[in-house]
């Protein structure tokens, strides 16, 4: 059974939700990109959404869900860039403070974003635990609506409103790669991108350094945690039993791919797409590059899903 809280239905009431305040994303192609996959690849490209991160979409959907009276002392979450920076945004649209934690060793393009949309930012270590706990915090000292970055089912609705735009925009696609961390985009486009085209085959892809998603997929049960070492900062969160239950019922694989994989990838898609993505958002086509999937003969989406990189430090 779909778990109640997130369906079809609330994520095409988020699409209305959100309206006006988030961009319809272009989708691109690229001949020599499909010639080297053997495959059509269709990139929908959520690196040039609001805040330039598909982030835009949950946040929104979140803050906008509430109340004048739920949102009198503002907002709070915990994020490692691009969910404060679009939570920030979203906060300001309704005129409301919004306090983000973030880890100390985040990348300064991230904490630049955060603060350019007049979030609050509160550091600390560079844990989960460290950014839980300040969180905590401060929604007991404020008052505060805490947002959390996936785990929240106006969140996960929000992100799933990727799917519903691409496949109206490419609608006979026969798979859809897309990133997974704490599982909140791949539960939402999950769940949506089933119900309107249940034979999809949908792959989640993860970082080696970061591979809780497919241990816990392999076991059936969310694994125990490792510390997370991989250049895709945006993916180290590790999956809410929410978003395990939606990504075990509606994902039917999840592969992963090293860091020089994905670092490749970022520097293919700069070359052919004239493109900048973080590292977390090539790592769907990584698994493509490297030959982790074998798509060839396929129409692939595949989500570009933030494009926030700190242009003083790119990895190649």
């Amino acid at each position: 059974m779909q778990h109640p809280d997130v369906s079809l239905q609330s994520i095409q009431a988020a699409r209305e939700r959100i309206a006006g305040r988030i961009r319809l994303t272009p989708v691109l192609e690229n001949q020599a990109l499909n010639a080297l996959a053997g495959a059509q690849l269709y990139f929908k490209c959520e690196n040039l959404q609001e805040c330039g991160a598909f982030k835009a979409r949950g946040a929104t959907n979140a803050v906008f869900c509430l109340s004048a009276h739920e949102l009198r002392a503002g907002v709070v979450t915990h994020s490692s860039g691009n969910h404060g920076a679009a939570l920030a945004r979203a906060a300001a649209l309704r005129g409301v403070r919004a306090r983000i934690v973030m880890p100390r060793d985040s990348s300064p393009a991230k904490l630049a974003a955060v603060r350019h949309y007049g979030g609050d930012v509160q550091l600390c270590e560079p844990t989960l635990a460290a950014r839980e706990a300040l969180a905590a915090q401060l929604v007991a000292d404020s008052g505060a609506a805490f947002i959390h970055p996936y785990d929240d089912p106006r969140v996960i609705s929000g992100q799933g409103t990727i799917a519903l735009e691409l496949l109206e925009q490419v609608p006979d696609l026969d798979w859809l790669l897309l990133p997974v961390g704490g599982g909140g985009l791949a539960s939402g486009v999950a769940v949506a991108a089933k119900a309107l085209r249940p034979a999809l085959r949908l792959v989640a892809v993860e970082p080696a350094g970061a591979d809780d998603a497919q241990r816990s997929f392999a076991a059936g049960a969310l694994a125990p945690l490792r510390p997370p070492a991989t250049i895709a900062d945006g993916l180290r969160g590790a999956l809410s039993a929410r978003t395990f239950e939606l990504i075990r019922r509606h994902v039917d694989a999840i592969v992963t791919v090293s860091d020089e994989a994905i670092v490749q990838a970022m520097r293919t898609l700069w070359q052919q797409l004239k493109i900048i993505v973080e590292p977390s958002s090539a790592v769907p086509y990584a698994a493509v590059q490297a030959q982790q999937l074998d798509v060839s003969g396929a129409r692939v989406g595949i989500i570009l899903t933030g494009g926030n990189v700190d242009l003083d430090h790119l990895p190649w």
